[in-house]
């Protein structure tokens, strides 16, 4: 252990995997003291239900775009496998912590009770944690007057540069001595995979071909499957793990909004940053959500458990093509659009009648752009247990005829239906013995007969779930969900779509 120990201030990089525009390293260096930067693989994470192998190579792929950056300044990241209060006894061997900056974490609960555990490390230590505020997102709010105007504010403040001066990051080397303390962490990943790859650098290229020109067909191909995938920006992960903050690409949009002669596409993508946040907010004050309704009268909701159901839904084999194409299409490259999201979680919760909680995990897992403070509100919303929201029983044929009209999306992904008429690739099940006999296909061999009667179903999730509106709990519950996460004047916030 170093005697006479240098006093530091330690970054330490959570969901906010960039440089530019990064306030916790922004103030670290308005700081005389030198600066370590750490990204901690925590156990607590490592091995928790809702991550994925997907997840941590994104991060990993994020930290080698910094360090290939941070190679001017002679210095890296510290990345570790290793509990957070572990990591920081361990920095202290060499240095005393006299700072840490970080920015506020809407994640799991687990993240939560660590931030409140290693509040009180910092506070037995000495150690000052200063929070920033991530992406607008505001804790401790008891309602959400003006937030929309305090969001827009945020949104539009100075762009925070990164220009560290010399020496005041450590050095390599002494990163290289720290490490010999820890396990530290492979940051080697597959080279080839289906996966969006992480990174700033990588996230740049995507807004910018979006804003130069796949924007211009945003809001025609936002509901197909299969043509939102270049229509869309597939910003959603590089915003989600922070290699692009939410002001970077507003103040982006919103430049390119002014050029342009054809501004309801580059609007409408700018409405849903703020929808973003809106629902990121959400679950900052209702934390709640992630294991139960956030209408408490639905509690009383129970519905039964089938693995069968469940299963065939995870392994994209429900014999309903569009919702097993969207399945095996997230299952492999981690990403379908909104519509196709929605149809995956109603058809779960409503056609196959399972609880929304049930899905949490599988979803989480297989969403590269998992974020906790989007997915736990829109599963409680598509499975219509607000009391706030309409009521959507997503139909997977007329989603499929109306959004994949010639089957592309689906013959992609469910290839054993490729070679049938586009009429019967949308409803397999509804060939005559003549027709399977023609195209040589056997259902329920070649493809599963549907698990579930969609029209029986789709009635009784129709009739319990509006009767539900009407229980005294649930209204009760609705108006205090109303008045704690919208505004009073809501035409105040259409005025400013």
């Amino acid at each position: 252990m170093k005697k006479n120990k240098e006093h530091i201030n330690v970054v330490w990089l959570k969901r906010d995997l960039r440089l530019e525009d990064n306030e916790a390293i922004a103030n670290a260096l308005k700081s005389k003291k030198r600066t370590l930067i750490l990204y901690a693989f925590e156990f607590i994470l490592l091995n928790d239900k809702h991550y994925n192998e997907r997840h941590f190579n994104f991060i990993k792929e994020s930290i080698r775009d910094i360090n290939t950056k941070l190679e001017a300044h002679q210095t890296k990241v510290l990345s570790v496998d290793c509990d957070i209060q572990s990591t920081f006894n361990l920095i202290q061997e060499f240095y005393k912590v006299n700072a840490i900056y970080s920015h506020v974490e809407t994640g799991l609960l687990v993240t939560y009770n660590r931030d409140k555990e290693f509040t009180r490390y910092c506070r037995n230590n000495l150690i000052e944690w200063k929070e920033s505020k991530n992406n607008g997102v505001e804790r401790g709010l008891i309602n959400r007057e003006n937030w929309f105007e305090n969001w827009e504010d945020y949104m539009n403040q100075k762009l925070e540069v990164f220009q560290p001066k010399t020496d005041q990051l450590l050095h390599k080397d002494e990163i290289e001595t720290l490490e010999k303390l820890f396990t530290v962490t492979n940051l080697d990943t597959p080279s080839e995979t289906k996966f969006q790859k992480g990174g700033s650098s990588t996230a740049w290229k995507y807004a910018n071909s979006f804003f130069e020109s796949r924007h211009n067909d945003y809001m025609f191909n936002i509901s197909k499957p299969e043509a939102s995938r270049t229509s869309c920006s597939r910003l959603s992960p590089y915003i989600a793990w922070g290699n692009l903050s939410i002001r970077q690409v507003f103040q982006k949009g919103k430049a390119i909004k002014e050029k342009t002669n054809d501004k309801r596409h580059i609007g409408a993508f700018l409405s849903r940053l703020r929808w973003q946040a809106h629902f990121i907010q959400k679950f900052e004050m209702e934390h709640t959500m992630e294991n139960a309704s956030v209408n408490k009268g639905y509690h009383k909701l129970k519905k039964s458990i089938s693995d069968d159901y469940q299963n065939a839904w995870k392994e994209g084999k429900t014999g309903f093509p569009l919702v097993d194409a969207s399945m095996r299409c997230l299952n492999e490259t981690g990403y379908v659009n909104f519509r196709m999201r929605a149809m995956l979680a109603s058809f779960f919760t409503h056609i196959l009648w399972q609880p929304w909680q049930a899905a949490t995990t599988h979803l989480s897992q297989q969403f590269l752009d998992f974020e906790p403070g989007i997915h736990f509100p829109q599963l409680q919303m598509q499975a219509g247990e607000t009391g706030i929201n309409n009521l959507s029983v997503y139909n997977p044929t007329t989603n499929s005829l109306k959004h994949d009209p010639d089957a592309t999306f689906i013959k992609k992904w469910v290839p054993e239906l490729a070679n049938l008429d586009t009429p019967f690739v949308h409803e397999p099940y509804l060939m005559t013995e003549m027709e399977k006999a023609f195209y040589n296909f056997k259902l329920g061999e070649d493809y599963p007969q549907p698990i579930v009667d969609i029209k029986e179903n789709r009635k009784r999730a129709s009739e319990i779930l509006w009767n539900m509106k009407k229980d005294p709990e649930v209204v009760r519950e609705s108006l205090r969900i109303l008045k704690r996460h919208t505004i009073s004047d809501r035409n105040r916030m259409l005025r400013n779509e």
